[in-house]
């Protein structure tokens, strides 16, 4: 494996989970709302670790070849990100600290919506097809296990990075209720927004 494709990957990928976004708008809420930050950053590892291992097997390529598939992967992507802004938006600011949920079925929750935040990402979908074959080299290793050990460093960032946010969000703003509420209505918005704009994108490019 070319180690300095490796490096280069690294570095892209590092610009990308530190871009704030999606995941983000996530971590920042799990930090506010939930009981631990564990379940949902680990959440959206598992859905980075399932994008990686289908581009990996090759899947990604096919999914690739048929825009149509690509296009509805995008929209309920797009769909789950407005979805769970507007459940934000709507949702009591005590329900962040009294669920009446039991904390294993609170925690599996929280684990599957992180999951799907990052495994349908529109654009963190989009750019993994995009990035990952572009950094194997053709000698070496198969190009499935590069790009599983490239998918595995961006998994290993979105871990440290969205971890760093969500406990920096914690600690920063939930002592501050005001504060707090702002910035968790904040994170909803970004969600809305971020989920319009790549339905109004893709409508256009469809007309």
């Amino acid at each position: 494996m070319d180690v300095s494709l490796l490096v280069q990957f690294w570095v892209v990928a590092l610009l990308l989970a530190l871009t704030p976004g999606a995941d983000w708008a996530y971590a920042i809420g799990a930090g506010l709302r939930a009981p631990s930050v564990i379940p949902s950053v680990l959440g959206m590892a598992f859905g980075y670790l399932i994008v990686v291992c289908v581009v990996a097997i090759g899947v990604g390529a096919l999914v690739a070849e048929y825009p149509m598939a690509l296009t509805v992967l995008t929209i309920v992507g797009s769909a789950y990100l407005i979805y769970l802004g507007v459940n934000t938006l709507t949702s009591k600011p005590e329900a962040a600290t009294a669920s009446e949920a039991p904390l294993d079925s609170a925690a599996a929750a929280q684990f599957f919506r992180g999951a799907g935040v990052s495994g349908i990402n529109p654009k963190g979908l989009l750019l993994l097809l995009a990035l990952l074959p572009q950094f194997t080299s053709p000698t070496g290793w198969p190009s499935a296990a590069q790009m599983l050990v490239l998918g595995g460093l961006h998994v290993a960032n979105c871990l440290y990075i969205y971890f760093a946010v969500a406990l920096l969000a914690r600690r920063i703003l939930r002592s501050q209720p005001r504060a707090s509420a702002i910035v968790t209505r904040a994170s909803g918005v970004i969600m809305v927004l971020i989920g319009l704009g790549i339905l109004v994108e893709k409508a256009a490019e469809l007309l």
